[in-house]
């Protein structure tokens, strides 16, 4: 008997992941419990377990007292996804004056490029080299100068120099920019060229694509199309007999900082490529409070948060496969919840309308935001700003934040003013190099000329080392688990600092405007740039 009593007085120890919180703690971390579980599978963009996600957080913004910001007097924006990808492998054959037709070959010389716009593109033209394909009046910098690229294929480098502010310089090397700048000249399509790298150094050539699809189940090109990706051999094939020698390319190359003259090369280039199309469907949640203040009420403030992670893939180490993204990002739309929720329970309206927005396939290339940005729910005229969330890290007391963007627009001292009355500081930029301002979905409304900021926990006391450690061992990685040492007292600060954040914004007298001659200001033609 007294055996049996003793093992019966052994009650099995509780998980760590579920002791007992404050309310407050706790109701933010049942967010995470639900949105990082396996039973949603890393809720991949239009996955069913999406679906069920995009689904809690309507119920969520309900529950707050948000009113239906989506299509049709729901929480829900449905986005139209196209999957693509390079259907074939394409050809490219060379046709130069005293030689015969030249095919250039598949894996040495070239890998296909994809065009969202078109199942099939066929391009023979005359090709121009412009080096990295820039324009940039502000350092008087224009690779297309001497040069007619209208209707031929523009051969151009990756990168941008190094002398570049380093979010300019993010902007420039993007491919996305490098195409529409050729598109703004008339190009026919671009070749990438990598000039001391085999085709092996850039595989993945038919990996599959997402973005937002237009009614034919065709996607909107952003720029001219990539019709190739180049290797050595394949550039020196395009240079050969033409003024500037390959070899002179591949020699500057290695400065960042050269300029090449611009040169039509010699003869002509037949692509031919093919491109795969998959509908999908996702969709984004939005709600919003409406603003009170009679002048003031129809303009929005938007905070926004990606609810997608990567879904299912290739095992780690313990053999897990499902990537559950508890810090990124469903910490993130955990603190979008209780933001909304700390609205309501202030007992006092916004004087702004304050919209809550968590988008989908942020892992695909912020394509959710992208889809609201270009079909908001609200006149994009009436939106004043956005606050984005995205991964923050909250296994540390942080002491201070990182305000990406804030030195582009009023954003700046709004924010730092909210988060000092808080004990907070703002910290620079650690490593500027990264570029993070253009890397996240608040960037799709910078696009739109809207003012837009970038919050992360900053890296001061123990902030540094916990965010190497998590980029180390946990970012886009199984391990991204609610059983990571999460303080969620410092969740509860986050969304603290956050609804002080949007409070600031949403009740001041002047809406924020960019810097006067703010690069990011004039390029979109944003409020209060020029």
């Amino acid at each position: 008997m007294l055996l049996a009593a003793g093992a019966s007085a052994q009650k099995p120890a509780v998980p760590d992941i579920y002791a007992r919180l404050p309310d407050d703690q706790a109701a933010m971390k049942a967010h995470v419990l639900f949105l990082a579980s396996d039973a949603l599978k890393g809720r991949e963009a239009a996955s069913p377990e999406y679906a069920i996600a995009a689904q809690y957080v309507a119920a969520q913004f309900y529950a707050a007292g948000l009113r239906p910001a989506g299509d049709g007097g729901t929480y829900l924006q449905q986005v139209p996804l196209v999957a693509y990808r390079a259907a074939d492998r394409g050809n490219m054959v060379l046709t130069a004056p005293g030689r015969p037709p030249q095919d250039l070959a598949f894996g040495e010389d070239y890998a296909p490029g994809v065009n969202p716009g078109a199942k099939e593109t066929l391009v023979d033209a005359p090709v121009v080299f412009v080096g990295y394909g820039l324009v940039e009046p502000n350092v008087r910098r224009n690779d297309y100068a001497g040069v007619d690229a209208k209707g031929k294929i523009v051969a151009l480098l990756g990168g941008a120099p190094d002398s570049f502010p380093p979010e300019e310089r993010a902007h420039f090397a993007s491919l996305a920019t490098k195409a529409a700048i050729a598109r703004d000249r008339g190009a026919a399509g671009i070749l990438l060229i990598q000039p001391t790298a085999g085709f092996s150094a850039f595989g993945g050539w038919d990996r599959t694509r997402v973005t937002w699809r237009r009614p034919d189940g065709t996607a909107e090109p952003s720029g001219a199309p990539l019709l190739a990706t180049l290797s050595a051999s394949g550039a020196a094939k395009l240079f050969a007999g033409a003024k500037t020698k390959w070899a002179d390319v591949v020699k500057l190359s290695s400065n960042p900082e050269a300029r090449f003259k611009p040169v039509e090369l010699p003869g002509t280039l037949t692509v031919a490529i093919h491109t795969a199309f998959e509908p999908q469907s996702s969709m984004n949640v939005a709600g919003v409070l409406p603003g009170s203040d009679p002048k003031l009420k129809d303009q929005v403030v938007v905070l926004s948060a990606h609810l997608d992670h990567l879904g299912v893939g290739s095992p780690d180490a313990t053999g897990d496969t499902i990537y559950n993204g508890a810090e990124d990002n469903a910490v993130g739309i955990a603190s979008l919840i209780e933001e909304a929720k700390r609205f309501r329970a202030s007992g006092k309206p916004p004087r702004r309308g304050v919209m809550f927005l968590a988008v989908t396939a942020e892992e695909k290339g912020l394509v959710g935001s992208d889809y609201f940005a270009k079909h908001p729910t609200v006149p994009i005229r009436n939106i004043v700003a956005d606050v984005n969330l995205d991964m923050p890290i909250l296994t540390y007391a942080f002491q201070d934040m990182t305000v990406y963007g804030a030195d582009h627009s009023t954003l700046g001292p709004i924010v730092k003013q909210a988060v000092e009355a808080l004990g907070v500081t703002m910290s620079p930029d650690p490593d500027p190099a990264q570029g993070l301002f253009v890397r996240s979905d608040h960037y799709r409304f910078v696009q739109q000329g809207i003012p837009s900021v970038f919050l992360w926990p900053g890296q001061a006391g123990p902030g540094k080392a916990a965010w190497a450690d998590f980029f180390a061992h946990h970012y886009h990685q199984p391990s991204d688990e609610v059983s990571l040492p999460i303080d969620w007292a410092q969740g509860v600060r986050f969304v603290g600092v956050n609804y002080a954040i949007a409070r600031e914004i949403a009740d001041a007298d002047e809406r924020p405007r960019w810097n006067k001659g703010d690069f990011f200001g004039l390029l979109y033609g944003g409020y209060g740039a020029k």
